[in-house]
């Protein structure tokens, strides 16, 4: 029986007067390399978002998956159905958006500062975490930024105008909370950022969940090798 190279423990991450929320770290075998912000869906920091962290630190990236949801109920872990649905929509109703980010952002400051990690930092970020990911670019806090499936995107379009960084989107052609002329909204707001990318699947919501019935597997795997390519751009380029 072998075990994982990836290293993985829960961290505290401080936010100053000594409060501290926590997060889900995971080294790549190497020790070291550059940061993931990975922000997680609904559903907390469950079974799903710990194996994603864990896949890019497969990849050689330094992850941290922070807990949102820490205020209302830490390390909250839900599935995809039922109760569970109902309760992962009542807490992001509940949520302190505003408030999330500014922990996010203190998440990504303490990345940086981990002896582990040794280069740029980007998120990525699932339907709720998609949105925010999105977001920790707007304000500053991320160097690039992924967003998959973004629900309530068309939002906060207007907002693309603070994006200093560039910022990728995976979104399904089949998505209910995010229907066509979104989509378009999407790919017109970013048409002239040559650094930031738009990419459609014929998918779904949650296309990337493989423990989720929309789980689409050629989705999934085309959009995690653009996210690969998009987060070692400038090193494509130098070759």
């Amino acid at each position: 029986m072998t075990t994982s190279p990836v290293t993985t423990q829960w961290i505290d991450i401080p936010l100053g007067d000594g409060v501290d929320y926590q997060g889900y770290l995971a080294l790549p075998p190497a020790g070291t390399g550059p940061g993931i912000l990975l922000i997680q869906e609904i559903f907390g920091v469950n079974h799903h978002i710990r194996a994603i962290a864990e896949q890019y630190a497969m990849d050689g990236y330094v992850v941290l998956a922070p807990d949102v949801f820490w205020k209302q109920e830490p390390r909250v872990e839900l599935g995809y159905e039922g109760a569970d649905m109902e309760k992962a929509f009542s807490l992001m109703q509940a949520a302190d958006f505003p408030q999330s980010l500014t922990d996010l952002a203190a998440a990504a400051e303490a990345l940086r500062q981990r002896p582990e990690c040794n280069g740029t930092i980007a998120s990525i970020g699932y339907c709720m975490g998609g949105i925010l990911s999105y977001l920790c670019a707007t304000q500053g806090s991320v160097d690039r930024a992924v967003s998959f499936y973004p629900g309530g995107i068309a939002r906060h379009l207007d907002k693309a105008d603070n994006l200093n960084v560039p910022v990728q989107f995976h979104l399904g052609a089949e998505d209910h909370l995010i229907p066509p002329d979104q989509i378009e909204q999407v790919k017109s707001a970013f048409a002239s950022r040559p650094e930031s990318e738009v990419h459609v699947y014929d998918a779904g919501h949650g296309f990337n969940c493989w423990a989720r019935g929309a789980y689409v597997r050629h989705a999934a795997a085309l959009s995690r090798g653009r996210v690969l390519t998009f987060l070692e751009r400038e090193y494509l380029l130098k070759g």
